[in-house]
């Protein structure tokens, strides 16, 4: 990040909003969290997986069914939301289900529907 002394050289039209602006600046580790996140939701696959999420729990098979996947592409892509702590999973003796992590995931992703909607 820049000292103020260091702004000195740059075109900055109100220093006071710059202050601002880098007051309510998340810390580097949560930033580099969320662009993971957003990554890991730029892949239509993923992206659908979730989606099939929010409204029940699934175990991969149905999962991979319910998408158009095979069940090895299902579950590389849950071991990466899994990472992420975007879905979470439970052992039924040999089935594995998956669920969201939290209510978090599915606000935003209806979010992003929400305003992807609005452009179609």
């Amino acid at each position: 990040m820049l000292s103020d002394e260091e702004l000195c050289d740059l075109k900055v039209t109100d220093l006071a909003k710059v202050r601002r602006a880098r007051a309510r600046m998340k810390p580097a580790e949560e930033v580099l969290l969320l662009a993971e996140t957003f990554k890991a939701l730029g892949d239509p696959t993923r992206i659908r997986l979730v989606h099939a999420l929010a409204a029940q729990e699934l175990c991969v098979c149905d999962l991979a069914a319910a998408v158009g996947v095979s069940q090895s592409a299902a579950s590389h892509s849950l071991r990466i939301l899994r990472q992420l702590r975007l879905v979470r999973s439970r052992r039924e003796h040999k089935t594995t289900f998956y669920r969201l992590d939290d209510a978090h995931i599915e606000r935003l992703l209806a979010d992003g529907f929400e305003h992807v909607e609005e452009r179609v």
